[in-house]
């Protein structure tokens, strides 16, 4: 039986990754860093509201099999590129990187399609930033999710990722962009348990991540 350490329980994601891991018999104990709690109750969850700007605080719970990364805010949410970054780069490469120190030995990231660290745009370079980042680090497995946009319930609406979903589920019925097609968030959960049992490290494409949401 395993234990599983999840970085962003209370996003899109990391919420339905929580009601998966929770479902699994391969885990006997989940245990959910956040920054407010997910309202969610079940034997095997433990779940610890953290200030992640004081490391010290919680260095050591950071232990266990796997750690699931679904951290992530927007622009609009932190206000500017530094916040932003402060968010998706620094706290998940810190806490990866106490992860590795502690022995935990498979980290699993939910990265992005456009993930580049050479790109000119500031959110692809950030993501790409951080998925080198963390494969320097010494865990046995690193897998990374690049998967396309995201498809789900959020606690905060955000009527400009609504708009762009719809149009691009439009121009997928028409048969554009089929390989850049949302995938919902439920689906990415599914696909990084199926990552996670993987013995290799690994970089997966949107295509490639739908097809572990199938396994």
């Amino acid at each position: 039986m395993k234990k599983a350490i999840v970085l962003g329980g209370t996003g899109m994601v990391g919420l339905q990754l929580l009601h998966l891991l929770l479902e699994n018999q391969d885990y006997s104990e989940v245990v959910s860093f956040v920054r407010r709690t997910s309202t969610i109750v079940h034997p095997k969850l433990s779940e610890i509201i953290i200030d992640f700007e004081k490391p010290e605080e919680w260095v050591n719970f950071i232990t266990g099999d796997v750690l699931f990364s679904t951290l992530g805010t927007t622009l609009a949410q932190a206000k500017s590129k530094e916040a932003q970054y402060r968010v998706d780069f620094d706290y998940q490469f810190n806490i990866a990187k106490i992860a590795a120190q502690n022995s935990v030995s498979t980290y699993v990231l939910v990265s992005s399609a456009g993930a580049n660290a050479q790109s000119s745009v500031f959110y692809s370079q950030m993501k790409g930033k951080l998925d080198v980042a963390v494969q320097s680090l010494p865990f046995k497995v690193v897998s990374i999710l690049r998967p396309g946009q995201l498809d789900g319930n959020r606690a905060t609406k955000r009527v400009t990722e609504k708009l762009a979903l719809q149009c691009m589920y439009g121009l997928n019925k028409i048969g554009f962009f089929r390989k850049y097609r949302p995938i919902l968030a439920v689906d990415v959960a599914k696909a990084m348990i199926e990552a996670s049992r993987k013995n290799m490290s690994a970089v997966y494409t949107f295509e490639e991540v739908h097809n572990l949401a199938k396994v």
